[in-house]
């Protein structure tokens, strides 16, 4: 039996993230420089969001560039950039024709003007779409966006526009980014290390996670499937006892 066939489609995760890791990696490996590995993890997506599309997984959310990556070799962010702006004008009528809405999220303002403008003209045109949301996390830190939610909120206190007293983690989750999608109920990480790396720090209270030790690049849909199947043998408790689920 296909792996595919073994989803069941009944008890899907609604949200899907993905840590994307290992496209220098893969690169170097190659014998090729790290900006290869990159333009190769592209493949990546538009394979897993062709599967999530399949089967009916409604959100994914990439890990593309993290606040953290501006740190990295100039000429590799500028490859990056560059490598942005290009898949989303590629990819935009293929969004288009099959229904998907892209999503951004992270301190967009950060990026060259080129890719905001791509960016913001690309989720104009799909802002419609009902199939599946695909969010690309850039220059994205879990840390400064729920700091950027607590000035927010603070903000509003001042402004006497909210009661201290009514400040709960639904009113905190509405002020993060994320606030019009669910939590993901699976977080997947390639290239076989085991940490989150500042993504969705509120967000994944109780996700599940999954490792896979194949670098992004060689990560397909049927992997996303395999991750799917191992999710659906879980048992999501969230505090509780398995006789209390029963």
């Amino acid at each position: 039996m296909e792996i595919k066939e073994q989803v069941d489609i009944h008890k899907l995760p609604q949200h899907i993230a993905i840590i994307m890791d290992g496209n220098g990696r893969w690169a170097e490996s190659q014998g090729e420089f790290r900006s290869f590995g990159h333009e190769m993890g592209v493949l990546s997506i538009k394979d897993v969001i062709e599967g999530c599309v399949e089967i009916g997984v409604k959100y994914l959310t990439v890990y593309a560039f993290s606040t953290e990556n501006w740190n990295r070799p100039v000429e590799e962010v500028n490859a990056l950039m560059e490598l942005l702006v290009t898949t989303i004008n590629n990819e935009a009528e293929t969004l288009k024709q099959n229904k998907i809405r892209l999503n951004a999220i992270g301190n967009i303002s950060s990026l060259p003007q080129k890719c905001i403008d791509e960016l913001n003209e690309t989720m104009r045109e799909t802002s419609l779409n009902s199939n599946c949301t695909l969010t690309l996390a850039l220059s994205y830190s879990a840390k400064w966006e729920i700091t950027e939610a607590a000035k927010k909120i603070a903000a509003k206190v001042q402004n006497n526009e909210l009661n201290l007293e009514a400040i709960n983690e639904d009113t905190f989750a509405k002020e993060l980014s994320t606030a019009d999608m669910p939590d993901p109920e699976l977080m997947i990480r390639t290239s076989g290390e085991h940490r989150i790396s500042n993504f969705m720090l509120w967000q994944i209270a109780y996700t599940e996670f999954y490792f896979t030790d194949k670098l992004w690049p060689d990560f397909r849909k049927e992997d996303l499937f395999e991750a799917i199947v191992d999710y659906q043998k879980r048992e999501r408790r969230f505090g509780k006892t398995s006789q209390q689920l029963n």
